[in-house]
């Protein structure tokens, strides 16, 4: 479910949730019905009781034609099946270490049914006595939770203890991106946002997006709320400006910063004072690295000190530069422009790198500056004629993590408005 669905169904409906439950279901799919004594369980629809089933999973140096050979499928089939699918979801596609499951009518017989599940939402059944494959979009619902922590350490803990993982942190960063500096938390600082969780059959299985987030640290509370109509779409502060900037902070998520801008810096390897015009952020081999800002990219090759690089024109202005890489993303090369936050290769320790991290560099009018020392110009805020419809969105949103308490203990914690 989209934003934008989630808050066009019933935007109002959010001012409930401070003193009750509301659960928004995926409005392309039926809400789950309960089992009657008279219905019979089912399993990818078929019934529990008048079928048998087996999980497998394809080993990395098996042959899914050899597996299903084995299984009783014959080779004309396999041939048929593997045609009919290449437009489909090819049976091609089936991974190594990834379950599928042979369905017969008992232990005896022959399969008469392969399902395959690429990821937690969808599963592909093929038929083989009818020829016949479905791709198949699992019923789930998405439920408005809550979740706020106190930093001991990291947000990156502090988040983990308040049972969030890892791509719902991955957004309350790209909430708050520019507003508040990740790489900088202290003890003592405080979040809390309001996101949606996704459950199927009860039980948890994913994140969908978040709706609006607050941080408090020594400088004050920062708000983020997501507002979308026809023209605009992302997080905004309580006046309607974007809380992304024209550069991110830094090109790394979860990364500490292991070396510092030093024009006095004493080399590790070089063994002699060297000017250190970057900001080093150590991180393990295969981090995603991200490009800052919007760009063309002018270099991406080696060289014998900066090992993979990458180096980016913003615009007349300001350049970035991206040393030590593992590997470049794929399509990155000279002439492509790329987005803001999007992955332009990863992490390594290639060059002249005593550990893996990525070497950021910043260049403004030609000459590399400390970028942690800019101010970054802000993108353009909502025009005004945008105002009155995001003024009560975002007062809907700001009721409900208003009614979200911030810990007063030193213990994070989490909790649900399903009740």
């Amino acid at each position: 479910m989209s934003k934008k669905e989630t808050y066009s169904i019933n935007l109002a409906i959010l001012l409930c949730l401070v003193v009750g439950v509301y659960i928004f279901t995926n409005p392309s799919k039926p809400h789950i019905p309960l089992l009657s004594p008279e219905t019979k369980p089912l399993k990818f629809g078929f019934d529990l009781g008048d079928n048998y089933f087996d999980t497998y999973k394809l080993a990395s140096d098996q042959n899914l034609g050899d597996l299903l050979l084995w299984q009783g499928i014959s080779w004309d089939s396999i041939i048929k099946l593997d045609k009919l699918s290449t437009d489909i979801f090819s049976i091609r596609k089936f991974r190594a270490n990834k379950p599928f499951t042979v369905i017969r009518k008992d232990s005896c017989s022959s399969p008469h049914c392969i399902v395959y599940e690429p990821n937690k939402y969808t599963y592909v059944k093929y038929h083989i006595d009818t020829l016949d494959i479905a791709v198949v979009e699992q019923q789930y619902e998405t439920c408005i939770e809550t979740a706020a922590g106190l930093i001991s350490s990291s947000l990156w803990l502090a988040m983990k203890d308040a049972g969030l993982a890892g791509n719902i942190i991955d957004k309350m960063e790209d909430a708050m991106a520019s507003s508040v500096d990740f790489h900088h938390t202290q003890k003592g600082d405080m979040f809390k946002l309001v996101f949606e969780r996704r459950y199927m059959d009860g039980k948890p299985i994913g994140y969908g997006e978040v709706i609006s987030a607050a941080f408090k640290n020594d400088s004050g509370e920062h708000f983020s709320v997501f507002y979308e109509n026809d023209k605009y779409a992302g997080f905004y502060d309580l006046e309607g400006r974007p809380t992304k900037s024209t550069f991110l902070r830094a090109p790394l998520k979860y990364s500490r910063i292991s070396s510092r801008y030093n024009p006095r810096r004493f080399h590790p390897i070089k063994k002699r004072r060297i000017p250190h015009l970057g900001t080093d952020y150590a991180a393990a081999i295969g981090t995603p690295i991200y490009a800052v800002a919007d760009g063309v990219i002018e270099i991406a090759g080696y060289s014998k000190n900066n090992g993979k690089y990458v180096k980016i024109r913003h615009n007349d202005i300001y350049q970035t530069q991206y040393l030590h890489m593992h590997r470049f993303a794929k399509n990155i090369r000279k002439g492509v422009r790329v987005k803001q936050g999007q992955v332009i290769g990863q992490v390594g320790q290639t060059g002249l790198a005593t550990g893996p991290h990525v070497c950021f560099r910043f260049w403004k009018y030609g000459r590399q500056v400390n970028h942690l020392k800019e101010n970054f110009p802000p993108k353009n805020p909502l025009p005004k004629d945008q105002l009155p419809d995001f003024y009560v969105q975002r007062d809907s949103l700001l009721k409900v993590l208003e009614a979200v308490p911030y810990p007063e203990v030193e213990t994070p914690l989490y909790s649900s408005l399903e009740k």
